[in-house]
C-alpha cells in the first residue's frame, strides 16, 4: 500500500510518461528517485515533483549499466529509506523498416528497453525480497502483444519484458513472496518520444491515433501502486484492449491491416530531417516535459480507464441496483 512518505524509483523520468508518473507519485507526497541520462531534464522533473508536494533525488545514469542502477538504488535508500515501489519505464526506439535496420541499433534498443527493465527489477528484488514487501511495475504496451510495422526493435523488447515478467511471477509464487509484480499495458501517448526517436521515415513520426495524454496512463500506474493486491495486468485505453483481444482472435487479419495502414498512421504530414538529434546513443539536451507536441489531438480522459480502476465500486453499484430491482419486483 502506498503511503505519503513512500519511496519510489522511476526510470525514464526525464520526460514523457516517466515524468508524468513522477508527478503522480509526487501528488501523494512520495519520495522519488529519478533515473535517466539527462541531468538537466531530471533537475526540471525534481523541481516539478517538489512543487507538487513530493521529494526527489536526481540519479543520472544509463539503464544499460546494471551496476549504476544498483548503486542508484543504494543511494536512494540511504537518502530516503527502503524502496516501496519500483517503476521500470526507460525506453528508446528506432522507426525503420527491418530491411534498413542495423545490428547495433537492435542491440541498443534491446539493452535499454529490455535489459534496462531486467536490471531494474533485479535491483528492486535484492532489496524487496529480504523485507518481503514492495511493488514492481513494468510499463508495457499494447505493442507487447500486437506488434506493428516500423518498430520491430521496440516491439520485440516489449514482448521480451512480458516473457521475463511471467517467469519472475511464477518464481515469486513458488517462494511465497509478498513482493507484488504487475504490468501496465499502454496505448499511444502524447510524449516526447516522438521528437527524440531515431527515424528513417520521410515524415516526422507520431503515435498511432487515438492518442492519450501521459497523465491518463500515469493515473493507472499510481492506482496499481496503491493496490494491496495489484492485478496481473492493467490495460490502458480502449485501443489497447482492442489490440490485445484482436491479436488473440484475428492476428492474420491484423497483419494485413497494419501492413496497409501502419506506415501512414505513424507519420505526420511534416517532412523529417535525417540530421535532427535523437536519443538512441546520447540524450537530447534540454529540460523537456511530460507531454509531446500532440496536445490538440490527445485525450485527457478515458472512460475505459475510469471504469477499469473503479470496477470494484461499479460492481458494488450494479449489485445494489440489482438488489433494489428485485426488492421492488417482490413488493409489486
Amino acid at each position: 500500500m502506498l503511503k505519503p512518505d513512500s519511496v519510489v524509483m522511476v526510470t525514464g523520468a526525464s520526460g514523457g510518461l516517466g515524468r508524468a508518473i513522477a508527478h503522480a507519485f509526487a501528488s501523494k507526497g512520495c519520495r522519488i528517485g529519478l533515473i535517466a541520462r539527462n541531468p538537466e531534464a531530471l533537475e526540471a522533473t525534481k523541481r516539478e515533483v517538489e512543487h507538487l508536494g513530493g521529494q526527489a533525488l536526481v540519479l543520472p545514469l544509463d539503464v544499460t549499466d546494471a551496476q549504476a542502477i544498483d548503486d542508484a538504488a543504494t543511494k536512494l535508500e540511504e537518502t530516503f529509506g527502503p524502496i516501496d515501489v519500483w517503476v521500470n519505464d526507460a525506453m528508446t526506439s528506432v522507426f525503420s523498416p527491418v530491411k534498413e535496420m542495423k545490428a547495433e541499433e537492435y542491440k541498443r534498443v534491446t539493452e535499454v528497453c529490455y535489459l534496462g527493465y531486467v536490471y531494474g527489477t533485479m535491483s528492486a528484488l535484492r532489496r524487496m525480497q529480504p523485507r518481503d514487501r514492495g511493488t514492481i511495475i513494468q510499463i508495457g504496451s499494447a505493442l507487447a502483444v500486437r506488434s506493428i510495422p516500423l518498430q520491430s526493435a521496440y516491439c520485440a523488447s516489449k514482448h521480451a519484458i512480458i516473457g521475463f515478467t511471467d517467469s519472475l511471477r511464477c518464481e515469486l509464487h513458488h517462494d511465497k513472496s509478498n513482493v507484488k509484480l504487475t504490468v501496465v499495458q499502454m496505448p499511444a501517448m502524447n510524449t516526447m518520444q516522438f521528437t527524440w526517436v531515431k527515424s528513417r521515415l520521410p515524415n516526422k513520426p507520431q503515435p498511432v491515433p487515438p492518442i492519450f495524454e501521459p497523465e491518463v496512463a500515469a493515473k493507472v500506474v499510481l492506482h496499481a501502486a496503491e493496490a494491496a493486491y495489484p492485478r496481473r495486468e492493467y490495460w490502458v485505453g480502449t485501443p489497447t484492449v482492442e489490440a490485445i483481444v484482436g491479436q488473440k482472435f484475428i492476428p492474420g487479419l491484423l497483419d494485413i491491416y497494419l501492413g496497409k495502414t501502419g506506415y501512414k498512421a505513424q507519420q505526420r504530414s511534416t517532412p523529417d530531417s535525417a540530421t535532427r538529434p535523437n536519443n538512441l546513443w546520447e540524450f537530447v539536451p534540454g529540460t523537456h516535459s511530460a507531454r509531446g507536441p500532440f496536445d490538440d489531438r490527445s485525450c485527457s480522459w478515458s472512460p475505459q480507464v475510469e471504469a477499469n480502476i473503479n470496477r470494484k465500486w461499479l460492481a458494488l453499484g450494479a449489485a445494489a441496483l440489482a438488489v433494489g430491482f428485485l426488492g421492488i419486483r417482490k413488493l409489486a
